[in-house]
């Protein structure tokens, strides 16, 4: 039985800082064991069927086959096709396969990018899989996913009509590895049909976990030429797509040219024709057949107007899907490039620049930290923020400070299992130059910050694909990265990369929160103390204390309940066991009840934290949303980061997204007692990660 929520959230915590997620040591996906599989079967002499991913129509999905071919698909192991199956034959080559009746060219061109570096292509499908020795039907692939890697096991039952693969397939067909990969991809997506429409970009990513531009060809950066070779020279991966026609058909144009189409770029070559040079790239169509035919193609005349030496480099007569092109006709027929690279420094010129990546994870949530974008005054402040110091950048590297010196991606998460299901938000991201008299400030920037400040740099505009990103130009000093959706309210996880040439710090920027409007509008009320006061409390205390004066969770629920909510109890009133944790915070004395000093201290901050919600009630409803609660909480004096503020609302919050008088009270008690414990630190902000994990796990259970 996995652990649940909050408990697996502090065991993937550990496991990160243990490196846990890495390529050495990638996350189970789905908790399956490739070891384990792999030992079972072959002691118990099996062949390996995967219940998570089963030899059914449910792997394959809905829209792909009609109902009548669905009915004639046949699971079979490539022993049940060839006799003498292999993982590869004669290496590893973008030739080796063609595409299938699914449509994800997007993953087959990155699939074919992937072939030309054979390190990241072995991090992905170790090689050291066959049909020979131990063999069990059992084979795992790796990929990079949201932010760590997976270890993803498949059986190796194929989808046949009539004894073909349906799928994917190979020229040779004793070769087995494109299909196998395939299908382990499939599975991630969630089916067959989850892998329809895409962009290269996703799967170039998920090969590398590496640094991902997209350059717009209808606007090419001046250094693009420069760009495609220096990432051709770093091992890169570079896919690209196409213009979309007037409808979602791949229709194959005049010029040979497929519309909607995803391709590979595989080369960059400058010639020298009649005393000029060009600038050439090399495609390949993962159809693996279908060719340009225009100036450059394979059997034009152009050919015949540079060196024989590069002729006989570059010109391949055969229709094999892959041609040459100008960089010039590139630009023109391609709407968009992707990069994809494991190590950033082909991003600049200088060798003696190394760029460094830091990356955090972070949420929007609802009512608490998802602002929308800066047409929202009022709640964009609210959205997570990062605070970065750019230093100066080093040797060689200074001449380029202001020049791209750092790239941010802002990629969000699914939250449906399947592809296909995931309705992308608009995303984007700002970036703030925080000002000398700005520095000091401590925690989260206020609304006022945002209205007095324009942002210095950031996403061209919002967009509603898993991935944005942006080379900024940023000169040393301080500055703040805000991640927002487009829209206020919109709940979602994302991965925010930052990639710097020069030296950066960056830390959340959470932990507090110095709102001047909380200050007109809400102020925390003063304790008055006042004996005939504390004598009211004590008479209340012995009207329900027992002959030991002492008050248990069941005396105490109903002081509560009749004296706090004067009987009104249509959410409930206090339960039991918040009654329960309240005397167990109180009780110094540990016998079970309240004697009449922790009554009374008890009381006290009951009534100033009822005080406090009805101040923060502006909405007079009786009680608090989400961004009301975290305005009772900053007028109750305690800083508090988004992390936590959105695991209280999921705790003591309704499904409404509302916190009733009685939640409020149970949790503020609680938080009082632990924000008390751990300001008695010599540093507040140095907390170890198994002293978070016992605040995390305090508040939520």
């Amino acid at each position: 039985m996995p652990a649940p929520g909050v408990c697996m959230n502090i065991i993937n915590a550990r496991r990160k800082k243990d490196g846990y997620g890495t390529p050495m040591n990638p996350e189970k996906f789905l908790n399956q064991d490739y070891e384990q599989l792999k030992q079972y079967c072959l002691a118990r002499r099996i062949r390996y069927i995967d219940d998570m991913f089963p030899p059914d129509k449910r792997s394959i999905g809905e829209g792909i086959l009609s109902p009548a071919d669905l009915v004639r698909v046949k699971w079979l192991r490539p022993m049940k096709l060839v006799n003498n199956p292999f993982f590869t034959v004669d290496g590893i080559s973008r030739f080796d396969f063609g595409q299938g009746m699914v449509g994800n060219c997007w993953l087959l061109a990155s699939i074919g990018a992937l072939t030309f570096q054979p390190a990241i292509f072995e991090q992905i499908a170790p090689l050291n899989q066959s049909f020979d020795d131990d063999y069990c039907g059992l084979f795992h692939f790796r990929f990079w996913r949201f932010g760590r890697w997976v270890d993803v096991v498949i059986d190796d039952k194929l989808p046949t009509i009539d004894g073909r693969l349906i799928f994917v397939h190979s020229k040779d067909p004793t070769e087995f590895w494109p299909a196998l990969l395939e299908k382990a991809y499939a599975k991630v997506c969630g089916s067959y049909d989850d892998m329809s429409a895409g962009t290269p970009s996703e799967a170039l990513v998920d090969f590398t976990g590496g640094v991902h531009i997209c350059l717009q060809l209808s606007e090419p950066p001046p250094n693009l030429w420069e760009l495609m070779c220096r990432a051709g020279q770093a091992k890169s991966l570079m896919g690209c797509g196409t213009h979309q026609g007037e409808t979602s058909a791949n229709t194959v144009l005049q010029n040979g040219l497929v519309q909607g189409h995803a391709y590979a770029v595989t080369g960059v070559k400058q010639v020298i024709s009649q005393g000029k040079p060009v600038r050439l790239v090399r495609l390949w169509n993962p159809w693996g057949q279908g060719e340009w035919k225009g100036d450059w193609s394979d059997r034009s005349s152009l050919w015949q107007t540079i060196s024989p030496q590069d002729r006989q480099q570059c010109l391949s007569v055969d229709d094999d899907g892959e041609f040459w092109m100008t960089l010039e006709d590139f630009c023109r027929f391609y709407s968009d490039l992707d990069i994809c690279c494991k190590c950033p420094d082909f991003l600049d010129a200088s060798s003696s620049c190394h760029w460094k990546t830091s990356v955090y994870e972070g949420r929007w949530v609802a009512g608490t930290t998802a602002g929308g974008c800066l047409n929202n005054p009022a709640s964009f402040w609210t959205n997570p923020q990062y605070r970065v110091k750019v230093e100066k950048v080093a040797g060689g590297c200074s001449k380029t400070q202001g020049e791209d010196s750092m790239l941010v991606s802002l990629m969000q998460k699914p939250d449906k299992r399947n592809r296909r299901l995931v309705e992308n938000l608009h995303i984007g991201f700002s970036i703030f130059e925080v000002m000398d008299e700005n520095e000091a400030h401590d925690g989260k920037f206020p609304a006022s910050f945002f209205s007095r400040n324009k942002a210095v740099a950031g996403s061209k505009k919002y967009m509603n694909g898993r991935e944005v990103m942006e080379l900024v130009a940023l000169e040393p000093g301080e500055y703040l990265i805000v991640p927002s959706t487009f829209s206020p309210n919109e709940t979602a996880s994302f991965l925010l990369t930052i990639i710097s040439k020069a030296e950066t710090h960056v830390h959340e920027n959470s932990g507090g929160h110095n709102h001047e409007h909380m200050e007109k509008m809400v102020t925390e009320p003063t304790p008055v103390q006042n004996s005939a006061d504390d004598e009211k409390k004590r008479t209340l205390f012995r009207q329900f204390s027992d002959k030991y004066e002492e008050v248990d969770a069941e005396q105490l629920q109903r002081v509560l309940n009749d004296n706090l909510l004067k009987g009104d109890l249509k959410t409930g009133g206090f339960s039991i066991e918040s009654c329960r944790s309240m005397v167990a915070l109180f009780d110094t004395s540990i016998t079970g009840k309240l004697n009449g000093e922790e009554f009374v201290r008890l009381w006290k901050k009951i009534i100033t934290y009822k005080d406090i919600f009805y101040r923060t009630d502006v909405s007079q409803t009786g009680t608090l949303s989400l961004s009301e609660l975290r305005n009772a909480l900053m007028a109750s004096g305690k800083n508090i980061s988004d992390d936590m503020l959105n695991l209280m609302a999921l705790r003591y919050g309704s499904s409404s997204g509302q916190m009733t008088l009685e939640n409020f009270i149970s949790l503020i008690l609680r938080f009082d007692c632990m924000y008390q414990i751990f300001s008695q630190l010599s540093d507040r902000t140095a907390l170890t990660l198994r002293q978070k994990e016992w605040l995390y796990l305090t508040m939520y259970t």
